[in-house]
């Protein structure tokens, strides 16, 4: 933290985005920070309220291009890049060349995949800061909370990732569940597809609207095949198939697993209530019930349920949770309280808005 303020001082790189945005509403409350530094390339010279009139009443920095930013006098504690992929190496490559004892979270995928090859086979291009790769570390709290509060990069997971690997994850390490025989149904809001204009992301396109995409491909698998394989010990692939709705927030994961012979339904639900009994952020329903994503909408929440297959031996579990809070913005505040020795929960606590 800065000597010469109480407060840790913030930028926010790609701050005109939907998760930069959403950084900006979640920073502007939070007791122990002070934004800083925002950029946005294409809006650069532009108060942040000609981008977002919601920020209208308060007093934030002018948005500048990140060329124009001097690394070694900006004076910053933490920098969170929200920058879209392929984009981020280079800049976090430069910023940490300029000051070494920089803090970053970045919500691009430039730093999540540990293996340079599967970076190239996901992303289609040279991974350019292979020298900092190795230092990344996955930011799922839940999971690398230790890890995450040395770090100096923190890769902030997926919102798709996030919502599965919570509901999965201690299924797996506790070998309850069958590893070649999981199914995850996703389906996600439009914000999840960022603020770019595009002609397929129209209101006349996806209103009234329900489809699947990036069928047997989608980008996110590289993630889940990393972080459930580790978990595991073994390879582990799972069927994941990504769908888009009408609406701007949230995500549901409708995940199909078969229980091994030893555990049933019930076992699953009471691994999961264990395993997450004193996390803030994951809520397990009662046996039975499932998750609304309305009932995590602006909040940094996961509730997750389970229930019972007719089929015996199976089990369906349900993940929601807001993708531009838990899935991406509100995590990596997370991420940032360990980076900073802050309580994790700080700048967290809102409840969910409903309706």
């Amino acid at each position: 933290m800065s000597a010469k303020s109480a407060k840790a001082r913030i930028g926010v790189l790609g701050a005109s985005g939907y998760t930069g945005s959403e950084l900006v509403r979640l920073l502007l409350r939070h007791p122990k920070v002070e934004i800083a530094l925002l950029t946005a390339d294409r809006r650069a010279g532009q108060a942040m309220r000609d981008v977002y009139p919601q920020f209208s009443p308060f007093t934030l920095p002018r948005l500048v291009a990140i060329e124009d930013v001097d690394w070694t006098r900006a004076g910053l504690d933490l920098v969170f890049g929200a920058l879209p992929h392929a984009t981020t190496q280079k800049v976090i490559a430069a910023m940490f060349a300029a000051a070494p004892d920089l803090k970053v979270v970045d919500l691009s995928a430039d730093f999540r995949l540990a293996d340079p090859a599967a970076y190239t086979r996901w992303y289609g291009g040279e991974h350019h800061a292979l020298h900092l790769q190795g230092e990344a570390v996955y930011g799922l709290v839940e999971v690398y909370r230790d890890a995450i509060r040395q770090a100096r990069l923190v890769a902030n997971p997926g919102c798709y990732t996030t919502c599965a690997q919570l509901a999965l994850l201690p299924l797996i390490r506790k070998q309850a569940i069958a590893l070649d025989d999981i199914v995850i149904d996703a389906k996600s809001g439009m914000t999840g597809a960022g603020r770019a204009a595009k002609e397929t992301m129209l209101f006349s396109e996806v209103s009234e609207g329900f489809h699947a995409y990036g069928v047997g491909h989608h980008r996110h698998m590289a993630e889940l095949d990393q972080e459930f394989s580790r978990a595991a010990g073994r390879d582990v692939i799972v069927s994941f198939t990504p769908h888009l709705l009408p609406m701007n927030r949230g995500i549901l994961s409708t995940i199909y697993v078969r229980a091994n012979e030893r555990e049933g339904a019930e076992a699953l639900h009471a691994i999961l209530g264990e395993a997450y009994g004193e996390e803030p952020f994951v809520h397990v329903l009662p046996f039975g019930e499932m998750p609304q994503t309305r009932h995590v909408r602006g909040s940094n929440m996961t509730f997750i349920g389970v229930a019972k297959d007719r089929a015996a031996g199976r089990a369906i579990i349900g993940s929601a949770l807001d993708n531009l809070v838990k899935g991406a913005s509100g995590q990596s505040v997370q991420n940032m309280n360990l980076m900073l020795g802050f309580p994790e929960t700080l700048g967290l606590e809102q409840v969910a808005l409903f309706p």
